[in-house]
């Protein structure tokens, strides 16, 4: 299994090092089973993310069609931003530049516009190709599956991001659950920031196997948390 993280400007560093960590711990458990590397839309680079100006490092571009997984993190920022309360006003907030230094600095540090920036690059386009990929899962953490949503790529899908981003990723078109991972068979979706931990455990349990998956827990001193959510199974009742 072949993993490409992606980042992009203002990416939140534990949302991809968290999954990272863990797959490639995988890798070695397995054998050589599992690979990550890091990628952007543009190609070796280097990232900065939203965290103090900590940088990494991508080593080539998304291939969208190669056969593995495509894993998106958040951003990281100001969770509070007037302008932007829907995807829209997220767009408007970077296209429109009014407003005083300390005002638009402020505005540049909210996650909702992190996010609607890297919907300005070729990242989009990119990630529906990954989607409608039989080959290739997506798989998401906290804010990444805000960047799929309000790219219009998850209408009628379930999904999961940081609880604070619920009602936004439902407002999209997309089945909002709120679970600490979500399966929704080509798309893994994972709540707020350490749940990337539970994502690369499960991805690690289902693509490669559950030994391998409980000896990277053990190894990480990590015990996932929740039941993975998925659409198998009747339709609980009403307590």
């Amino acid at each position: 299994m072949h993993v490409q993280i992606v980042l992009f400007d203002g990416f939140d560093p534990l949302d991809a090092i968290a999954p990272l960590e863990v797959l490639h711990a995988g890798g070695t458990a397995s054998g050589g089973a599992v690979s990550v590397e890091l990628v952007s839309a543009e190609g070796p680079r280097e990232v900065v993310s939203g965290v103090g100006g900590l940088t990494l490092r991508t080593t080539g571009v998304l291939e969208p069609s190669r056969p593995g997984v495509v894993l998106l993190p958040g951003a990281a920022g100001r969770v509070g931003d007037p302008q932007a309360d829907d995807p829209d006003a997220a767009g408007d907030a970077v296209a429109d530049g009014g407003g005083t230094a300390e005002e638009d600095g402020m505005r540049d540090d909210a996650i909702p516009v992190r996010l609607a920036r890297a919907l300005e690059t070729e990242l989009p386009v990119l990630l529906k190709a990954a989607m409608v990929d039989a080959r290739v899962t997506v798989a998401t953490v906290c804010g990444g599956s805000l960047v799929l949503a309000m790219a219009g790529l998850l209408q009628d899908r379930h999904a999961t991001t940081h609880h604070l981003g619920l009602d936004l990723l439902g407002a999209t078109g997309a089945h909002a659950v709120r679970a600490r991972v979500v399966d929704d068979g080509d798309l893994v979706t994972a709540a707020g920031v350490t749940s990337g931990l539970d994502l690369g455990l499960y991805l690690l349990e289902r693509e490669v196997g559950p030994r391998i998956a409980h000896a990277v827990e053990e190894l990480f001193a990590h015990e996932r948390r929740g039941v993975t959510w998925r659409t198998d199974g009747p339709e609980p009742a009403g307590f």
